[in-house]
């Protein structure tokens, strides 16, 4: 009879091994599972394995890298199954939906899951609705703010465990002063007004609304699944056996009710393995709760691994120090150089100029390169992708979020839906009717648009009339001069016309039943027929298929429940507005390859670089002086400190916020230490995008470095 192991609480600081020796521990358990297994069929071993365990990462990008280490290393004999916690999290919420609907008294329904945009748009017209005395004083900014925070405080509340119904007094007594008035509702009419509560009640309406109607959002899949389905007798019956075996890699990053799940299958007998960076931690304030994960070690065996990279062993005290005293003044290693300018377009162009030069003497290879920024505004990625594809130079922006109706496919494809579907005039102008028509003209044989932007502007200005709010392409011969329009651009546009009016027909004898389906039938007539596609328009075409097919699948189960549903023409504006405000992004899917991966220069900003977990030789640390090397902008939400399991129900400080920038500082300076192989280049410019001065923090790290000239 075997020994039960002991669980293994991997942890050291970046690129010392973690997920190698998870990996290792693995096939280990594997192999012991498979000798203590008494039975002659090779396919059932295989099977019960396949379903007894349970491997986790932290986002997909690393998702997909454990999957491929742990296949390969177990050579294919059966298939892995990692996800990340949301992910597991949504899929046992769907697969043990009636346990909820049961519990919960909901009506039995499939579960739908609003993608974030989704969620805020319905949000906004619950918000509106049903709050109509504070919502006529929030407009435009403002409103989407105070909409976002507020979901984003459900996705805290349920990542953390804690009961929603706890905000408003989380938020009471957490901020200093406690929030009791919005900027935009001062001097107005309205009496003193408890934000918090406001929020908090706003919660609760929403997380009604949904439930009632079968929708989930992410914030809501934490919750049911911490306060609902995990302590549910039934559900845990059926846990237990599922899973004997729990693999999570950088668990520093996991949402605090991670750990009662793992605690919980622990205490019930399964063997665990868990890595932990006490450098990582990228997700704190997005959700993840370090500190509380920490916690599991109590219940492992402890290895701490030490093998640090060469340069984050032997510098990383000294860049420390420095970052920590504007006051130090100390000479770098010649393994740290920097490109010094007044403005930061000087910068921008000298470092990418730099990069190229390098490049091209054979120095360094473009995979070896990676420029890390603590924030890219549109300038800096604009210029510095211009002038390394002007010289033929790859690179790839990591996680670009590139709106949907930036592609000229995208816009035209909207465009074309206003002139199918009465009372649309209002979404759009006779500039987008005239890119339209120079969009859908193009001709694969000739490589060529048939109908130009000339010819295309003066058949917008003579030709698209608005009639009653319905915009028509009338025909050719309403231009005065169409003789000049020529032969190819009026069969072009004919063919075009006569597209419109037939479709136009069958959506009217209802042939056709959706908005969905004439996209389909555009983009199959229209575009297939005439474009070779290259990835980027396929990724953004299949987006919009995909976010048509949803939105229209959640508007269909909101109309079961109104008594006055929305006209098709005002459900139909609302989406093209949507896609229109550029909310919704065209996401490509990672590409997989045979051998070699292509060659790029890394582009990023330092949350993207940190999540992806990769090492390059060469890294250039853009805006090195600016202060948001120490501020974590958009990787915080708001009042994420408030929902740690540690808070104490202290109010948070200004020297709380302080301290906390230091320490995120500290980790990120250690985590891109270890993430680099050979040389780091420091990025500075005295004027800042905004022409102010920049005295960051990393300022001194510029003084005690030489400069490259």
């Amino acid at each position: 009879m075997s020994v039960k192991r002991s669980s293994l609480w991997i942890e050291g600081t970046t690129r010392t091994g973690k997920t190698t020796q998870l990996v290792k521990e693995f096939c280990d358990w594997v192999e012991n599972k498979r000798q203590n297994k008494i039975t002659s069929s090779i396919q059932s071993v295989t099977q019960n394995l396949a379903s007894s365990v349970l491997i986790f990462s932290v986002n997909d990008d690393n998702r997909r890298d454990l999957a491929d280490r742990l296949s390969l290393a177990v050579e294919g004999s059966y298939p892995i199954h990692c996800k990340t916690p949301m992910g597991w999290m949504r899929d046992e919420i769907q697969l043990f939906w009636p346990l909820l609907f049961e519990e919960l008294s909901l009506k039995a329904q499939f579960p739908l899951l609003l993608r974030p945009e989704t969620e805020q748009f319905l949000a906004t017209q619950l918000y509106r609705s049903d709050f109509n005395q504070y919502s006529t004083r929030l407009t435009g900014n403002s409103e989407f703010r105070f909409i976002r925070q507020t979901l984003d405080l459900l996705q805290l509340a349920g990542a953390s465990g804690i009961m929603v119904e706890h905000i408003p007094y989380i938020l009471e007594h957490g901020l200093e002063g406690g929030e009791h008035f919005l900027e935009e509702l001062n001097n107005s009419d309205i009496e003193e007004t408890n934000v918090a509560q406001l929020r908090g009640d706003f919660i609760l309406e929403w997380q009604d609304w949904c439930l009632k109607r079968g929708f989930l959002t992410y914030g809501l899949i934490y919750t049911l699944y911490w306060r609902y389905l995990l302590p549910n007798p039934q559900y845990q019956h059926h846990l237990i056996p599922r899973y004997q075996g729990i693999f999570a890699d950088d668990v520093d990053d996991y949402p605090a009710i991670a750990k009662d799940l793992f605690q919980f299958l622990l205490e019930n007998n399964a063997f665990g393995v868990f890595t932990y960076n006490p450098d990582g931690q990228v997700r704190l304030g997005l959700n993840a709760d370090p500190e509380y994960l920490y916690q599991l070690s109590s219940h492992c065996e402890i290895k701490l691994l030490s093998n640090y990279p060469r340069i984050q062993s032997n510098y990383s005290d000294l860049i420390i120090q420095l970052s920590s005293n504007p006051l130090s003044v100390e000479t770098l290693p010649d393994c740290f150089t920097s490109i010094q300018t007044i403005s930061r377009a000087e910068l921008l162009r000298n470092t990418a100029n730099f990069i190229v030069d390098t490049i091209k003497s054979n120095r360094i290879n473009p995979e070896d390169v990676a420029i890390i920024a603590p924030g890219l505004d549109e300038i800096a990625r604009y210029t510095l992708i211009e002038i390394l594809s002007t010289a033929n130079i790859p690179v790839k922006p990591l996680n670009e979020q590139r709106s949907l109706i930036s592609f000229p496919l995208i816009k035209a494809l909207l465009t074309l839906l206003g002139l199918v579907y009465p009372g649309l005039a209002d979404c759009f102008k006779a500039d987008d009717i005239a890119q339209m028509l120079t969009t859908l003209s193009y001709d694969a044989d000739q490589k060529m648009t048939i109908i130009d932007l000339v010819r295309a502007g003066l058949i917008a200005d003579s030709c698209y009339e608005v009639k009653f709010k319905t915009p028509q392409l009338l025909p050719i011969e309403t231009y005065p001069r169409w003789d000049r329009i020529g032969h190819q651009a009026t069969a072009a546009y004919n063919r075009l016309i006569d597209w419109i009016n037939v479709t136009k027909e069958q959506v009217k004898q209802e042939q056709i039943s959706s908005p969905m389906i004439v996209l389909d039938k555009a983009i199959q007539e229209l575009i297939e027929v005439n474009y070779q596609l290259s990835y980027q328009q396929l990724s953004a075409l299949r987006e919009l298929t995909e976010t048509t097919r949803h939105f229209w699948e959640i508007d269909r189960r909101v109309r079961q429940y109104n008594a006055n549903p929305k006209s098709v023409q005002e459900t139909l504006m609302e989406f093209i507005q949507l896609l229109q405000r550029g909310t919704i992004t065209a996401n490509p899917r990672p590409l997989y390859y045979l051998g070699k991966k292509p060659s790029y220069v890394t582009l990023a900003t330092i949350f993207q670089y940190r999540s992806l977990r990769t090492c390059h030789r060469w890294q250039f640390w853009l805006d090195i002086s600016s202060n948001l090397w120490e501020k974590g902008g958009a990787s915080v939400l708001f009042c994420a400190p408030l929902f740690l399991r540690k808070w104490s129900g202290s109010t948070l400080t200004p020297e709380d916020e302080f301290e906390a920038d230091q320490a995120r500082l500290k980790r990120i300076l250690r985590d891109l230490l270890g993430r680099v192989e050979e040389k780091i280049i420091l990025c500075h410019s005295d004027l800042s995008v905004k022409g102010t001065e920049q005295t960051g923090p990393l300022l001194t790290l510029v003084n005690g470095s030489q400069e490259i000239t």
